[in-house]
């Protein structure tokens, strides 16, 4: 007797907003990009924004977006949807999570709940409301609090946490601060300011050698 066996379908949107605020949108956006471009070099680590994560092969109602994960081992190419079955059954490594204005207590014990039974080593929930900051690091198989959390250094991305007054700020291990796009372009303006003043100096000085009768060329 031939066996057949019924093809899943693992859905890529869970129908849910990616964002339900300005502020968490920006957030998730900054955290993404910003593990992207510190791992910009690197071939096999792979970053996602609210991919669809299936841990278990043939179990479609199992699954989370996390805002942001971080995967070690996977090449960077486009998905659909992270199907770990499919990926040499490697668990995002790190997770990232802004809590939302709609977000309820037992929504965000079951994201948890989910991220510790599946193999997650770093979980980080930031609250911009509170501008709180809780992390869990697996210890001995279970996810354990990260205290004290403020300036905490991840041991998988290597970035540092802090929690000034204005909010959740992460810095590389280079010391540059994670930026949202519109602190990038602010900063590639105050750059072209910069070179261009020092360019039109270095005119000017070179002016005031000519009248010199020296070569500026020649110092």
């Amino acid at each position: 007797m031939q066996v057949t066996t019924e093809e899943i379908i693992y859905p890529c949107s869970d129908g849910q907003p990616m964002a339900d605020s300005t502020i968490q949108y920006k957030l998730i956006v900054t955290i993404k990009e910003g593990c992207e471009l510190l791992f910009k070099d690197d071939r096999n680590v792979f970053v996602a924004a609210d991919l669809l994560w299936y841990p278990v092969e043939r179990r479609n109602d199992i699954s989370q977006a996390p805002d942001v994960m971080v995967i070690f081992g996977r090449s960077k190419e486009d998905r659909r949807s992270y199907l770990q079955f499919s990926e040499d059954n490697i668990a995002p490594q790190v997770a990232f999570e802004i809590r939302s204005f709609s977000d309820n207590q037992t929504k965000m014990s079951k994201k948890f709940s989910f991220y510790n039974r599946y193999g997650v080593e770093e979980y980080y929930l930031y609250d911009p409301a509170e501008n709180e900051l809780i992390g869990w690091q697996r210890i001995e198989g279970v996810l354990e609090v990260i205290e004290p959390i403020d300036g905490w250094i991840s041991p998988r991305l290597g970035v540092r946490f802090e929690l000034p007054e204005t909010g959740l700020e992460i810095y590389r291990p280079d010391g540059e601060k994670f930026l949202s796009y519109s602190e990038l372009d602010q900063q590639r303006e105050l750059e072209r300011r910069r070179a261009e003043e020092a360019s039109q100096r270095a005119e000017r000085l070179a002016a005031k050698l000519r009248e010199l009768n020296i070569d500026p060329d020649s110092i």
